[in-house]
């Protein structure tokens, strides 16, 4: 589709992913502003459906983009659709001529009455930009505390392995047990974190049939996600997955058992989160809220 903006022609798709001159563009300027390639990820069969890059080209080479990622979010056992606009990039010799205006206003206009939320996260350069589509600010929380190590026979999940990698899946299905807040059924998201940044950090305990996605960092536990189905506690988990050096635990997610863990404002340098105001606001409901942090896009 041909679109004029401030007097120039832009051709407009989201059809990015099957085609492969107008990926490798989309790819080259995400490379360029981001230092990510999407490539590999799609040639392993882990880019779905549910990540839609909406892109304006000048001929043929992609000059902006916001992308549109389906997030099947499960919020106090009700299941919701979130949009989490991502992978926002302009080409420098093409920046302030309303081009990432124009995408989110189409974006906003196709998607605004088929699902239950809007939400982004910003960097500072750009915190004046999104108000004027309806963003507001919101604070997420994120929620440690403290672990004693305990034995158990833990498994580290070679993500280059197709059986291992199918383990890993079959337990994301189930989605994770004790979040509050959770991601299902985003095989393609889970995969882009899991088959590349965190390839190293995934692991199995086959005492309760869990995959974990966890980091250390020297006497911390740092537990990203849990997947699969268990009547064990979320603290014995947590006690299974720590070192023995370990002595707290940080959780990558909002847990149910709220109780039993203290609360931080989460203030990253250079992040912060964006909800449209115009969609039911779920951090009104609850100040202790963050979105799981493998669903960052």
């Amino acid at each position: 589709m041909k679109t004029i903006i401030k007097g120039k022609e832009y051709l407009f798709t989201n059809e990015v992913r099957s085609n492969s001159s107008i990926r490798q563009s989309f790819n080259e300027l995400a490379k360029k502003i981001f230092e990510i390639d999407f490539e590999g990820w799609y040639q392993n069969g882990f880019w779905k459906e549910d990540y839609i890059p909406y892109v304006l080209m000048d001929g043929d080479t992609v000059v902006s983009n916001i992308s549109v990622n389906i997030i099947h979010t499960n919020y106090r056992n009700e299941e919701r659709l979130f949009i989490q606009l991502g992978t926002v990039m302009t080409n420098e010799r093409y920046r302030n001529q309303g081009l990432s205006r124009w995408l989110i206003e189409k974006i906003l206009e196709e998607w605004k009455e088929k699902c239950d939320a809007f939400y982004l996260y910003a960097n500072d350069s750009v915190l004046d930009f999104y108000p004027k589509f309806g963003f507001v600010k919101e604070q997420e929380y994120q929620a440690s505390g403290i672990v004693t190590p305990k034995e158990a026979e833990i498994r580290k999940l070679d993500m280059t392995s197709g059986e291992d990698r199918n383990l890993l899946l079959e337990r994301y299905a189930l989605s994770n047990p004790f979040s509050d807040l959770k991601m299902e059924n985003n095989n393609g998201l889970i995969m882009f974190y899991c088959s590349q940044f965190m390839k190293e950090n995934v692991y199995y305990i086959p005492q309760y049939d869990l995959a974990v996605v966890a980091e250390y960092d020297a006497d911390k536990l740092i537990c990203y996600d849990v997947f699969g189905n268990t009547n064990a506690t979320l603290q014995e988990i947590l006690s299974v997955i720590a070192k023995e050096d370990t002595k707290m635990s940080i959780l990558g997610f909002t847990p149910k058992d709220k109780d039993s863990f203290t609360f931080k404002e989460v203030n990253v340098e250079d992040l912060t989160l964006f909800w449209w105001s115009e969609k039911e606001n779920i951090f009104s409901n609850d100040a202790r809220v963050m979105f799981p942090l493998l669903s960052h896009a």
